[in-house]
């Protein structure tokens, strides 16, 4: 009885010891998950008589891991610091009143973006962008005069053509500028993440489909989208529904009916993504009523829907872990 014992004994112990080196061989094969998402808060996040913390009910009922904010600042003063406090998270911010929010670990903080590291000791970068509002090609299509321009001077067009002109002169700087910054990133391998504001439709969503359904006037081929996708990144509302008609997935406004002629329903606000081994799970538009969303959040407290996309990213390799925690070989310290 004895013997016995003992040999049951070290069977278990040879079986604990066996566990000891086959989960840290399990984790390295697993991958993680990571929610961003893009959120224009409308001035502050309080403009609608709403407090501050009806803003961070929408992402945290959006279950986002990271965010890029934008419009901070609110008639009272900027509300980025106030916000990343109600979360609990860490913040980064920028010019133009905006700023990127995560749960997870900063580790560098370029112009318009961050480089984070999640628990699984993958690395990503997150860059957040407000583009500039005027001109708007759809206002200037419609012959929409918006109220809350009360000098409105632009002119109205009618040509695709003059649209991606006008496009190009209002944002045509601002988005080389990102590229060309993403593009000297010294691992191009890494995840990279874009949201924002972008202020136009995108060319996926403009197309010949839609504009012979009536939802857009004519047929434009955006070139800021078509930048973003001409550098390798997806857009993952419509990587996941591909079917403009279908599902237009609108951002731009919850404030204003579909058939208001003072305005135009559209989507504006984006998440892209791109990097060796990212997979997009889903995406989802948070806001007012499940006619529009989602995911909705009563009352709701801005004037554009956010947008959040599930990935999942590989774990970094146990091998370039231990790599990057050696110090540099100048390094004297």
């Amino acid at each position: 009885m004895k013997k016995s014992f003992l040999t049951i004994t070290a069977v278990r112990m040879l079986f604990a010891v066996g566990l000891a080196f086959v989960s840290p061989l399990h984790a390295q094969t697993e991958e993680s998950n990571v929610k961003v998402m893009s959120y224009n808060i409308y001035r502050g996040g309080t403009m609608r008589g709403q407090p501050l913390s009806q803003t961070a009910k929408v992402i945290q009922e959006a279950k986002a891991d990271i965010v890029g904010v934008q419009e901070t600042r609110s008639p009272m003063g900027d509300n980025a610091e106030k916000l990343a406090k109600l979360l609990g998270w860490n913040l980064y911010e920028d010019l133009r009143n905006k700023c990127i929010l995560t749960r997870h670990e900063i580790v560098g903080r370029l112009n318009s973006g961050i480089k984070i590291k999640l628990t699984s000791g993958q690395e990503a970068y997150v860059f957040n962008l407000h583009l500039p509002s005027n001109p708007y090609q759809p206002y200037q299509l419609l012959s929409i005069r918006p109220k809350w321009h009360k000098h409105w001077d632009t002119p109205f067009i009618k040509t695709e053509a003059e649209a991606i002109a006008s496009a190009r002169r209002a944002r045509g700087r601002q988005i080389s500028e990102l590229l060309t910054q993403i593009r000297s990133l010294p691992d191009q391998e890494t995840p990279v993440f874009v949201v924002g504001d972008f202020n136009e439709p995108s060319h996926l969503d403009w197309t010949e489909a839609t504009a012979k359904s009536g939802r857009h006037p004519i047929k434009v081929e955006y070139p800021t989208s078509l930048e973003m996708a001409n550098a390798g990144f997806g857009d993952a509302w419509r990587t996941v529904y591909p079917d403009e008609v279908k599902e237009p997935g609108f951002t731009w406004s919850p404030l204003t009916k579909a058939d208001d002629p003072k305005d135009h329903h559209d989507r504006i606000d984006f998440v892209y993504f791109r990097g060796k081994g990212v997979k997009l799970n889903g995406a989802k538009i948070v806001g007012e009523n499940k006619e529009n969303a989602d995911i909705v959040v009563k009352p709701y407290p801005s004037d554009h829907r956010a947008v959040v996309a599930t990935f999942t990213l590989p774990n970094q390799p146990e091998s370039e872990k231990l790599d990057a925690d050696k110090p540099d070989a100048g390094d004297g310290k």
